[in-house]
């Protein structure tokens, strides 16, 4: 920001009184001060010093008339003078050496004001002082030394103009955030009649909105807020969406009491939509306005969470600032003067562009609006790697599951495990591989869902079916780390650059070989995300890795690298293997969805006991690869199989 510089004027008072006090001081008493030996320079020094400490005690202080000045009271003028500028002083310099003319000499200051947004405001002064025939400098305080249009009893006062605030764009460069009418719900205290009633008829409308409010509704200090609110005031409840409220409306409208305000708010064009990926827009909380007092005010909106959190000051820009003069009026109440002593215009935010489409994620949306528990689906672009759609079902306000679960995978993993055993040529398609039972290996027993056994069987088959004792059998032909080269090399455990939170996964390496064996299965100490596992199923079709894109502007900084082109043999029997899954196997249940599907079923267990299970899927169809996780999701073909199942019928096909 540029430095503003006033022309420094002189008072046509100042010239006139020149005369005057020059006799006053000749005849005037001892002042204080400071010693003239080094010229006024001194004093000027000094005064600056104790305008900004707030202490003039060093300084000689005299009016135009030459009368004395307490120095007490000169810093008071100076700090009301100041106004709301008070708390934070002004730097000052003195610009060259002043000038002398007879008994007074006349020095220029720099005055500059630090304001919020790293604003700087700026403007030279003059400072008269006075030579009295003791041979002290004296300084001679008047209101236009803070500023030559400041008189006494004059305020600074700082206004501010929020700048507009930017939008989140989608793929197509679309606002994912516009104006959409919500309706405020509220009470007026002097219309209410039972107010126990009411919050109990309140939070049972509330709870039966759907999709249901996260956070609920939390009406336990309404009554207390209604006590203390003035009797036709407003008492604001809750703001919903239109879609909501009118689901309600019969419930709540002719409650005694409320009222209702119509309004539009800058909202996704869902509840649900992408919501811990965007974060929200919120009005400045306590925590923002301790944490950042130069940034924000009272009533300033601020970004929370995902990307309107972490771009936020790129997205809310920067307000504008005019410096106003108020002055008392009638009753001591500070009114504005009309006169503006300095102004920065407020800048409007930059938008961020992101991958998003509104129809995937729409389609994850819904097919996650009916699961009660935590879950979470990820739909990447398989040609650019592009991140269509990020959803996340019940939850913590703000959790990113999709992004940032460290989990288990289960069984999807196989689809790396079977990407090592090909690129070894330990297994083929149709090579038969057992798959009994159970399967001991150091003491410890493996078995497969339901205690289903095949046989020996060809290897497509054992992947079909999901056969967990064939994969436990064949892990001592991936030796040590050949899980986790397999696993890297569609991208797993890489430094992926988003521009947001993610967790890329950490796969199991070396260990005992019963630690090895789990991990085949995607057992043992292997963790993964959601948007990790979707990454190297798109990796499997497409052919090689390509880190997943959130942000197109402004562009992460450090993406990682593409990855080599995978051993074509080995990715086309994989994805064979993994259209039979959905033909003829676990995920049987989406072979009459329209289109290709590929895929691979998941039952990943998360502690020591068996039947505590998370369910995953994760597949492709056309150019959508994508993962679903469901946790404590149990079996996956009767969770995750028809999550997957209501969004590829939603989404539309490429």
């Amino acid at each position: 920001m540029p430095l503003s510089y006033p022309r420094p004027h002189r008072p046509n008072h100042a010239r006139r009184l020149t005369a005057a006090l020059t006799t006053a001081l000749l005849t005037a008493g001892v002042l204080a001060g400071c010693s003239g030996d080094d010229g006024p320079q001194s004093s000027v020094d000094a005064f600056l010093s104790g305008w900004r400490s707030g202490d003039l005690q060093a300084v000689g202080l005299i009016d135009p008339t030459g009368n004395k000045l307490p120095s007490a009271e000169v810093t008071r003028e100076i700090k009301e003078l100041s106004g709301e500028l008070a708390a934070t002083p002004p730097t000052l310099k003195r610009r060259g050496e002043p000038k002398v003319t007879k008994d007074i000499a006349t020095a220029t200051v720099q005055v500059e004001w630090n304001l919020p947004g790293q604003t700087r405001w700026a403007y030279d002064r003059e400072l008269r002082l006075a030579h009295g025939d003791d041979d002290q400098w004296q300084v001679i305080w008047e209101p236009t030394v803070v500023h030559e249009q400041l008189t006494k009893g004059d305020r600074l006062a700082l206004r501010r103009d929020a700048g507009a605030r930017a939008a989140v764009l989608d793929a197509a460069g679309q606002p994912l955030v516009t104006p959409r009418p919500v309706v405020r719900v509220g009470v007026q205290p002097d219309g209410v009649t039972d107010i126990k009633k009411l919050v109990k008829d309140l939070d049972g409308a509330f709870r039966a909105i759907r999709p249901a409010l996260v956070p609920a509704v939390d009406l336990a200090d309404l009554p207390e807020r209604v006590a203390k609110a003035e009797p036709g005031a407003f008492v604001e409840v809750v703001s919903l969406r239109e879609e909501a409220y009118l689901q309600i409306k019969p419930r709540i409208y002719d409650l005694d009491g409320t009222k209702f305000i119509s309004a539009k708010v800058d909202l996704a064009p869902t509840r649900e939509f992408a919501r811990a990926v965007l974060g929200t827009v919120d009005p400045a909380q306590a925590d923002d306005l301790t944490a950042h007092p130069d940034r924000y005010v009272a009533g300033d909106l601020v970004g929370h969470g995902g990307l309107q959190g972490r771009y936020d000051e790129r997205l809310r820009g920067a307000p504008g600032l005019t410096v106003v003069v108020e002055r008392p009026a009638e009753g001591g109440k500070l009114e504005s003067t009309g006169t503006e002593l300095f102004r920065r215009e407020p800048q409007p935010g930059q938008t961020l562009k992101t991958t998003l489409d509104v129809a995937a994620q729409n389609a994850a949306d819904g097919a996650l609006r009916a699961e009660s528990r935590r879950s979470a689906l990820v739909a990447l672009r398989i040609s650019d790697g592009a991140v269509l759609a990020a959803a996340n079902g019940p939850g913590p306000a703000g959790e990113n599951l999709a992004f940032t679960a460290q989990v288990p995978p289960g069984s999807t993993f196989k689809v790396v495990s079977t990407l090592g055993l090909l690129d070894r040529g330990a297994v083929t398609l149709d090579g038969p591989v057992a798959c009994p039972k159970t399967f001991t290996v150091d003491g410890r027993s493996f078995k497969n869902s339901d205690n289903f056994e095949l046989g020996s069987v060809p290897f497509r088959t054992d992947f079909a079916k999901s056969c967990n004792t064939a994969f436990a059998s064949l892990a001592p032909k991936l030796g040590g780390d050949g899980l986790a080269a397999a696993g890297r090399a569609l991208g797993l455990e890489g430094q992926w650059d988003l521009g947001t939170d993610a967790f890329t996964g950490k796969v199991s390496t070396g260990g005992s070989p019963a630690e090895q064996a789990a991990a085949s299965f995607g057992q043992g100490t292997t963790l993964v995300s959601p948007l990790a596992m979707a990454g190297a199923t798109a990796a499997v079709a497409r052919g090689r890795f390509e880190q997943p894109k959130l942000l197109l502007d402004p562009a992460p900084a450090k993406p990682a690298a593409a990855g080599e082109q995978l051993k074509p043999e080995s990715v086309a029997a994989l994805r064979s293997m993994m259209r039979a899954v959905v033909t003829s196997g676990t995920g049987s249940a989406l072979k009459d969805v329209p289109g290709e599907v590929y895929g691979k079923t998941g039952t990943a267990e998360y502690d020591d006991n068996p039947a505590h299970t998370h369910a995953w899927f994760v597949g492709w169809r056309g150019d959508v690869a994508f993962a679903v996780f469901v946790e404590k999701g149990g079996a996956s073909t009767a969770s995750a199989v028809p999550i997957a199942e209501r969004f590829l019928r939603a989404l539309p096909q490429s």
